[in-house]
């Protein structure tokens, strides 16, 4: 396979990994916690963290941003351009830590480290930013942000970060041979 071939390969696959996320975060959102139902668990960070072990930490950042913008305009128009941003954040500081340590270390021990660390790298982030957006998304005083920290934002994140970390860890294989197998370069 020549350069342009596998250029363009690599683009299509990212823009296949680009609308099964949407698709799953379509049909498959839903709160785990009642009293704070804007935070909503979606499997659409595993076909992008699929595609950052694939192409490597910028792919997967590049995933990140498209799904981001087009969500934010999309299927998550009801928290529009905040819930776009707190995505990019969210997935984007999860596939960095992830991305980079897969990168130098690609074995299933290393796939194994590098999505615990970007879940937990993602989870720490996103208290961060959830300090900072939430009040306005809410419209709520930062004091009832903090108050919903440890039993709320933090309990979510984990849960939402290990949940997609987990499934990714037991299909990525599968999905980089079938994504490699039915390119549409190959027809």
């Amino acid at each position: 396979m020549n350069n342009a071939s596998a250029k363009t390969r690599k683009l299509t696959t990212m823009a296949m990994l680009v609308a099964i996320s949407l698709v799953l975060l379509g049909l498959i959102h839903f709160p785990i916690f009642p009293t704070a139902d804007f935070l909503e668990y979606d499997p659409a960070d595993i076909p992008i963290l699929v595609g950052n072990f694939m192409f490597g930490p910028l792919s997967g950042v590049l995933i990140t941003l498209l799904v981001s913008v087009i969500q934010a305009f999309t299927v998550s128009a009801k928290s529009g351009i905040i819930g776009g941003m707190m995505h990019f954040f969210a997935t984007g500081s999860c596939v960095l830590a992830a991305g980079f340590i897969y990168k130098y270390n690609r074995t299933k021990k290393g796939a194994a480290v590098a999505l615990v660390v970007g879940s937990l790298v993602m989870t720490m982030t996103m208290c961060l930013w959830n300090l900072i957006f939430t009040p306005i998304f809410m419209g709520a005083p930062r004091e009832a942000v903090i108050s919903m920290m440890l039993p709320i934002i933090l309990p979510f994140n984990l849960i939402k970060a290990g949940v997609n970390a987990t499934i990714t860890f037991f299909v990525y294989k599968s999905a980089e041979k079938l994504l490699n197998r039915y390119s549409p370069l190959d027809k």
